[in-house]
């Protein structure tokens, strides 16, 4: 059973119209026992998101006895987005937690400002991308 953190507004929230970037995740870990770490480090890294400039918000998806976990955020700009996975606390979390991961996917899209991004649509465009993966790199039958 999953649980989600609702929508938290970032600093950009509100800040104008046109474009935004929205940014999803999904991160699955090799074992349970990888989870609190996981979720430890990972707190930091949301508290990043929410304070980073150029955030329009985020919003945080947990299944941890499926050991999966997913991000959804949203962006003013791709640079924007780009300057806080490159910044620490993010950078080195991520570096810690590469050794636990067992599969990391990631999808993009731009879409009007004044519409928050769902789950739903994160969900269908990374099925999709997790699809287009497996198709370019099929499993040794």
């Amino acid at each position: 059973m999953s649980h989600t953190l609702p929508w938290s507004d970032g600093p950009a929230a509100g800040a104008g119209g046109g474009q935004v970037v929205v940014m999803a995740s999904r991160l699955k870990l090799k074992s349970l026992l990888r989870v609190p770490r996981f979720f430890i480090l990972s707190g930091g890294v949301y508290k990043q998101a929410q304070r980073s400039p150029g955030n329009v918000g985020v919003s945080l998806r947990a299944d941890p006895w499926r050991r999966t976990f997913w991000t959804l955020s949203s962006w003013e700009s791709r640079e924007a987005l780009q300057t806080y996975v490159r910044t620490d606390p993010h950078m080195a979390v991520m570096s810690k937690l590469k050794p636990a991961m067992r599969e990391s996917l990631f999808t993009s899209w731009k879409q009007d400002a004044a519409l928050p991004p769902s789950w739903a649509e994160a969900d269908k465009r990374l099925t999709a991308q997790d699809q287009a993966r497996q198709s370019a790199d099929p499993q040794p039958g």
